[in-house]
Protein backbone atom coordinates (compact mmCIF):
# COMPACT_ATOMS: atom_id res chain seq x y z
CA UNK A 1 0.00 0.00 0.00
CA UNK A 2 1.39 3.55 -0.22
CA UNK A 3 1.21 5.74 2.53
CA UNK A 4 2.93 9.11 3.28
CA UNK A 5 5.50 8.93 6.50
CA UNK A 6 7.24 11.40 9.49
CA UNK A 7 10.27 10.06 9.22
CA UNK A 8 12.26 13.36 10.62
CA UNK A 9 11.43 16.95 11.74
CA UNK A 10 11.92 18.51 8.40
CA UNK A 11 7.88 19.86 8.04
CA UNK A 12 5.82 19.54 5.17
CA UNK A 13 8.78 18.95 2.59
CA UNK A 14 10.47 16.56 4.52
CA UNK A 15 7.04 14.20 4.06
CA UNK A 16 7.95 10.99 2.58
CA UNK A 17 5.70 8.74 0.14
CA UNK A 18 6.35 4.96 1.11
CA UNK A 19 5.35 1.58 -0.35
CA UNK A 20 4.26 -1.28 3.11
CA UNK A 21 2.58 -3.83 3.04
CA UNK A 22 -0.93 -4.34 2.90
CA UNK A 23 -2.18 -5.13 6.63
CA UNK A 24 -4.48 -7.98 7.17
CA UNK A 25 -7.61 -7.23 9.88
CA UNK A 26 -7.16 -9.21 12.83
CA UNK A 27 -9.97 -10.02 16.00
CA UNK A 28 -12.20 -7.61 16.06
CA UNK A 29 -10.41 -5.33 13.14
CA UNK A 30 -11.83 -3.96 9.97
CA UNK A 31 -9.56 -3.24 6.56
CA UNK A 32 -10.96 -0.10 4.57
CA UNK A 33 -9.55 1.09 1.30
CA UNK A 34 -9.32 5.02 1.79
CA UNK A 35 -11.11 7.11 -0.65
CA UNK A 36 -10.19 10.44 0.66
CA UNK A 37 -9.03 12.37 3.71
CA UNK A 38 -9.47 15.87 5.44
CA UNK A 39 -6.60 17.92 7.29
CA UNK A 40 -6.82 19.86 10.81
CA UNK A 41 -4.51 22.44 11.91
CA UNK A 42 -3.99 19.61 14.59
CA UNK A 43 -2.18 17.85 11.74
CA UNK A 44 -0.43 20.15 10.77
CA UNK A 45 1.22 21.09 13.89
CA UNK A 46 2.22 17.57 14.25
CA UNK A 47 4.06 17.67 10.77
CA UNK A 48 5.39 20.91 12.00
CA UNK A 49 6.71 19.96 14.92
CA UNK A 50 6.73 15.84 15.60
CA UNK A 51 9.32 15.95 18.16
CA UNK A 52 7.64 18.64 20.26
CA UNK A 53 4.91 16.11 20.11
CA UNK A 54 6.36 12.74 20.73
CA UNK A 55 5.63 11.25 17.43
CA UNK A 56 7.85 8.00 17.45
CA UNK A 57 8.84 7.83 13.43
CA UNK A 58 7.65 6.59 11.07
CA UNK A 59 4.15 8.42 11.42
CA UNK A 60 1.80 7.43 9.12
CA UNK A 61 -0.17 11.50 9.71
CA UNK A 62 -3.60 12.75 9.86
CA UNK A 63 -6.97 11.60 11.58
CA UNK A 64 -9.73 12.26 9.22
CA UNK A 65 -10.29 9.37 6.69
CA UNK A 66 -13.35 7.92 4.84
CA UNK A 67 -13.17 4.92 2.76
CA UNK A 68 -14.91 1.47 1.72
CA UNK A 69 -14.83 -1.81 3.62
CA UNK A 70 -12.32 -4.71 1.70
CA UNK A 71 -12.36 -7.26 4.96
CA UNK A 72 -13.22 -7.68 8.73
CA UNK A 73 -11.54 -9.65 10.83
CA UNK A 74 -12.76 -12.43 13.44
CA UNK A 75 -15.25 -11.66 15.61
CA UNK A 76 -16.69 -8.15 13.09
CA UNK A 77 -20.17 -8.14 12.97
CA UNK A 78 -21.18 -4.39 12.38
CA UNK A 79 -19.44 -4.09 9.28
CA UNK A 80 -19.55 -5.93 5.92
CA UNK A 81 -17.17 -5.66 2.31
CA UNK A 82 -18.91 -2.50 0.92
CA UNK A 83 -19.44 -0.49 3.54
CA UNK A 84 -19.24 3.28 3.18
CA UNK A 85 -17.36 4.09 6.72
CA UNK A 86 -15.31 6.81 8.37
CA UNK A 87 -12.84 6.19 11.18
CA UNK A 88 -13.44 7.93 14.56
CA UNK A 89 -10.93 10.24 16.09
CA UNK A 90 -9.91 8.10 19.06
CA UNK A 91 -10.71 4.69 17.90
CA UNK A 92 -10.95 3.76 21.66
CA UNK A 93 -13.08 5.80 22.58
CA UNK A 94 -16.81 4.66 21.97
CA UNK A 95 -18.89 6.26 25.44
CA UNK A 96 -18.70 8.27 28.26
CA UNK A 97 -15.86 11.08 29.17
CA UNK A 98 -12.67 10.98 27.69
CA UNK A 99 -9.89 9.08 29.47
CA UNK A 100 -5.98 8.67 29.44
CA UNK A 101 -6.47 5.47 27.40
CA UNK A 102 -8.59 6.41 24.73
CA UNK A 103 -6.36 9.90 24.08
CA UNK A 104 -4.08 7.40 23.70
CA UNK A 105 -5.54 6.25 20.47
CA UNK A 106 -6.15 9.45 18.52
CA UNK A 107 -5.35 8.83 14.37
CA UNK A 108 -2.32 10.07 13.46
CA UNK A 109 -0.66 11.48 16.81
CA UNK A 110 0.13 8.10 19.32
CA UNK A 111 -0.85 5.43 16.46
CA UNK A 112 -0.60 5.86 12.59
CA UNK A 113 -2.93 8.07 10.83
CA UNK A 114 -4.92 7.64 7.30
CA UNK A 115 -2.75 9.45 4.99
CA UNK A 116 -2.43 6.18 3.03
CA UNK A 117 -4.92 3.90 1.05
CA UNK A 118 -5.23 1.71 3.23
CA UNK A 119 -5.43 0.96 6.80
CA UNK A 120 -7.25 -1.40 9.11
CA UNK A 121 -9.11 0.18 11.77
CA UNK A 122 -11.04 -1.22 14.83
CA UNK A 123 -14.52 -2.23 14.43
CA UNK A 124 -15.89 0.18 17.13
CA UNK A 125 -12.94 2.92 15.59
CA UNK A 126 -15.81 2.86 12.23
CA UNK A 127 -18.95 5.07 11.72
CA UNK A 128 -21.54 4.41 8.94
CA UNK A 129 -21.04 7.84 6.42
CA UNK A 130 -24.29 9.44 5.62
CA UNK A 131 -25.43 7.77 2.01
CA UNK A 132 -25.89 11.62 0.64
CA UNK A 133 -22.35 12.45 1.17
CA UNK A 134 -19.02 12.07 -1.22
CA UNK A 135 -16.31 9.97 0.05
CA UNK A 136 -14.53 13.67 0.14
CA UNK A 137 -17.61 14.99 2.27
CA UNK A 138 -17.27 12.17 4.70
CA UNK A 139 -13.88 12.54 5.21
CA UNK A 140 -14.24 16.34 6.94
CA UNK A 141 -16.69 14.68 9.94
CA UNK A 142 -14.01 12.80 12.41
CA UNK A 143 -12.50 15.52 14.13
CA UNK A 144 -13.91 18.99 12.84
CA UNK A 145 -17.38 17.87 12.36
CA UNK A 146 -17.42 16.15 15.56
CA UNK A 147 -15.72 18.48 17.64
CA UNK A 148 -17.96 21.82 16.07
CA UNK A 149 -20.86 18.74 17.00
CA UNK A 150 -19.63 18.71 20.51
CA UNK A 151 -19.68 22.23 20.93
CA UNK A 152 -23.05 23.23 20.03
CA UNK A 153 -25.27 20.25 20.84
CA UNK A 154 -23.29 18.08 23.19
CA UNK A 155 -21.95 21.19 25.55
CA UNK A 156 -23.95 24.02 24.01
CA UNK A 157 -27.43 22.07 24.29
CA UNK A 158 -28.28 24.77 21.86
CA UNK A 159 -32.06 25.26 20.97
CA UNK A 160 -34.12 27.43 18.93
CA UNK A 161 -33.40 31.55 19.44
CA UNK A 162 -30.43 30.92 21.19
CA UNK A 163 -27.40 32.70 20.08
CA UNK A 164 -24.10 31.47 18.99
CA UNK A 165 -20.61 33.57 18.79
CA UNK A 166 -18.51 31.22 16.45
CA UNK A 167 -14.89 32.42 15.87
CA UNK A 168 -13.29 32.22 12.84
CA UNK A 169 -14.89 30.23 9.20
CA UNK A 170 -11.90 27.27 9.69
CA UNK A 171 -13.43 23.92 9.54
CA UNK A 172 -14.48 23.52 13.10
CA UNK A 173 -16.35 27.17 12.58
CA UNK A 174 -18.27 27.00 9.66
CA UNK A 175 -19.56 23.15 10.94
CA UNK A 176 -21.07 24.93 13.92
CA UNK A 177 -22.53 27.41 11.82
CA UNK A 178 -24.02 24.72 9.83
CA UNK A 179 -25.20 22.86 13.25
CA UNK A 180 -26.26 26.24 15.12
CA UNK A 181 -28.66 27.07 12.05
CA UNK A 182 -29.68 23.49 11.82
CA UNK A 183 -31.12 23.70 15.28
CA UNK A 184 -32.87 27.20 14.69
CA UNK A 185 -30.26 28.93 16.41
CA UNK A 186 -28.79 32.47 15.87
CA UNK A 187 -24.83 32.58 14.55
CA UNK A 188 -22.67 35.59 14.92
CA UNK A 189 -19.53 35.11 13.02
CA UNK A 190 -16.15 36.87 13.12
CA UNK A 191 -13.44 37.10 10.77
CA UNK A 192 -10.89 39.09 9.49
CA UNK A 193 -12.51 38.89 5.79
CA UNK A 194 -15.18 40.55 4.46
CA UNK A 195 -15.02 37.91 1.69
CA UNK A 196 -15.78 34.95 4.06
CA UNK A 197 -18.06 36.75 6.12
CA UNK A 198 -19.98 37.48 3.07
CA UNK A 199 -20.08 33.61 2.71
CA UNK A 200 -20.84 33.13 6.16
CA UNK A 201 -23.73 35.41 5.40
CA UNK A 202 -24.65 32.81 2.76
CA UNK A 203 -24.44 29.77 4.59
CA UNK A 204 -27.20 31.74 7.82
CA UNK A 205 -24.69 33.94 9.64
CA UNK A 206 -27.27 35.82 11.57
CA UNK A 207 -24.96 38.97 12.15
CA UNK A 208 -20.85 39.07 10.80
CA UNK A 209 -17.97 41.18 12.57
CA UNK A 210 -14.84 42.05 10.80
CA UNK A 211 -12.27 41.54 13.85
CA UNK A 212 -9.63 43.48 11.98
CA UNK A 213 -11.94 46.29 11.07
CA UNK A 214 -13.53 46.20 14.84
CA UNK A 215 -10.82 45.20 17.25
CA UNK A 216 -13.52 45.70 19.72
CA UNK A 217 -15.79 43.13 18.85
CA UNK A 218 -16.63 41.79 22.29
CA UNK A 219 -18.61 45.22 22.47
CA UNK A 220 -20.43 44.82 18.81
CA UNK A 221 -21.38 41.18 20.40
CA UNK A 222 -23.17 42.99 23.52
CA UNK A 223 -24.99 45.44 21.50
CA UNK A 224 -26.30 42.78 19.05
CA UNK A 225 -27.86 41.25 21.81
CA UNK A 226 -28.75 44.09 23.40
CA UNK A 227 -26.38 43.88 26.73
CA UNK A 228 -27.38 40.55 26.88
CA UNK A 229 -24.61 38.46 25.74
CA UNK A 230 -24.64 35.33 23.81
CA UNK A 231 -25.63 31.72 24.90
CA UNK A 232 -22.39 29.96 23.88
CA UNK A 233 -19.21 30.67 22.29
CA UNK A 234 -16.99 28.19 19.90
CA UNK A 235 -13.65 29.22 20.91
CA UNK A 236 -11.26 28.33 18.41
CA UNK A 237 -8.92 31.11 19.06
CA UNK A 238 -7.34 30.35 22.69
CA UNK A 239 -5.67 32.79 25.54
CA UNK A 240 -5.38 35.47 23.06
CA UNK A 241 -9.25 36.02 21.89
CA UNK A 242 -10.48 34.01 25.45
CA UNK A 243 -10.90 37.19 27.38
CA UNK A 244 -13.18 38.88 24.66
CA UNK A 245 -15.02 36.07 24.90
CA UNK A 246 -16.32 36.04 28.57
CA UNK A 247 -17.01 39.68 27.94
CA UNK A 248 -19.54 38.63 25.04
CA UNK A 249 -20.91 35.69 26.60
CA UNK A 250 -24.42 36.06 28.74
CA UNK A 251 -24.00 35.11 32.55
CA UNK A 252 -24.60 31.72 32.99
CA UNK A 253 -23.46 30.64 29.58
CA UNK A 254 -21.04 28.27 27.96
CA UNK A 255 -18.13 28.99 26.02
CA UNK A 256 -16.16 25.75 24.64
CA UNK A 257 -13.07 26.17 24.12
CA UNK A 258 -10.92 24.09 21.08
CA UNK A 259 -8.24 26.39 19.49
CA UNK A 260 -4.98 27.27 21.11
CA UNK A 261 -4.42 29.91 17.72
CA UNK A 262 -3.79 32.99 19.49
CA UNK A 263 -1.02 33.53 23.00
CA UNK A 264 -1.50 35.67 25.95
CA UNK A 265 -2.21 34.98 29.12
CA UNK A 266 -5.85 33.34 31.25
CA UNK A 267 -7.84 35.25 33.71
CA UNK A 268 -10.46 33.61 35.43
CA UNK A 269 -11.66 36.12 37.28
CA UNK A 270 -14.58 36.80 34.47
CA UNK A 271 -15.38 33.04 34.52
CA UNK A 272 -16.40 33.52 38.25
CA UNK A 273 -17.68 36.66 38.09
CA UNK A 274 -20.36 35.66 35.36
CA UNK A 275 -20.37 31.92 36.30
CA UNK A 276 -19.36 30.85 33.20
CA UNK A 277 -19.31 27.11 32.16
CA UNK A 278 -15.61 26.93 30.01
CA UNK A 279 -14.69 23.75 28.65
CA UNK A 280 -11.87 21.88 26.90
CA UNK A 281 -13.35 20.33 24.17
CA UNK A 282 -10.77 17.62 22.67
CA UNK A 283 -13.57 16.05 19.80
CA UNK A 284 -15.57 13.28 20.68
CA UNK A 285 -16.71 9.76 21.32
CA UNK A 286 -18.56 7.43 18.92
CA UNK A 287 -22.12 7.84 20.20
CA UNK A 288 -21.71 11.19 19.57
CA UNK A 289 -20.31 10.61 16.15
CA UNK A 290 -23.36 8.47 15.06
CA UNK A 291 -25.75 11.38 17.04
CA UNK A 292 -24.37 13.94 14.08
CA UNK A 293 -24.41 11.70 11.02
CA UNK A 294 -27.93 11.03 11.58
CA UNK A 295 -28.98 14.83 12.08
CA UNK A 296 -26.40 15.02 9.03
CA UNK A 297 -28.49 12.60 6.99
CA UNK A 298 -32.10 13.99 8.71
CA UNK A 299 -31.39 17.20 6.85
CA UNK A 300 -29.10 16.44 4.54
CA UNK A 301 -26.78 18.69 5.07
CA UNK A 302 -23.10 18.87 3.40
CA UNK A 303 -19.83 20.04 4.74
CA UNK A 304 -18.38 23.23 3.37
CA UNK A 305 -15.12 22.01 1.48
CA UNK A 306 -12.65 25.01 0.87
CA UNK A 307 -10.59 23.05 -1.56
CA UNK A 308 -9.06 19.49 -2.70
CA UNK A 309 -5.64 17.86 -3.41
CA UNK A 310 -4.79 14.72 -5.23
CA UNK A 311 -3.00 11.98 -3.19
CA UNK A 312 0.39 12.61 -4.79
CA UNK A 313 0.12 16.33 -4.19
CA UNK A 314 -1.10 16.22 -0.40
CA UNK A 315 1.96 18.06 1.00
CA UNK A 316 0.26 21.04 -1.27
CA UNK A 317 -2.69 20.61 1.62
CA UNK A 318 -0.73 21.55 4.26
CA UNK A 319 0.91 24.36 2.78
CA UNK A 320 -2.88 25.64 1.98
CA UNK A 321 -3.50 25.15 6.13
CA UNK A 322 -0.23 27.06 6.95
CA UNK A 323 -1.43 29.96 4.55
CA UNK A 324 -4.77 30.66 6.56
CA UNK A 325 -6.30 31.46 3.41
CA UNK A 326 -9.26 28.86 3.52
CA UNK A 327 -13.35 28.74 4.48
CA UNK A 328 -14.22 25.53 6.02
CA UNK A 329 -12.12 22.54 5.08
CA UNK A 330 -9.28 20.82 2.91
CA UNK A 331 -9.56 17.58 1.36
CA UNK A 332 -7.36 15.08 -0.37
CA UNK A 333 -8.71 12.48 -2.46
CA UNK A 334 -6.86 8.95 -2.86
Amino acid sequence: MKAYEIRDAGGIDALHLAERPTPRPGPGQVLVRLRANSINYRDLQIILDPRGRGIVYPRIPNSDGAGEVLEVGAGVTRFKAGDRVAGTFFQNWVSGGITAEAMGSALGGAVDGVLCDHAVLQQDGLVPIPAHLSYEEAATLPCAGLTAWHIVVGLGRIKAGDTVLILGTGGVSIFALQFARLHGARAIVTSSSDEKLARAAELGAWRTINYRANPDWEKEVLEITEGRGVDLVAEVGGAGTLEKSIQAVRAGGTIGLVGVLTGGKIDPAGVMRKSLRLQGIYVGNKTMFEDMTRAISAHEMHPVIDSRFDFEEAPGAYGRMRGAGHFGKIVIAI
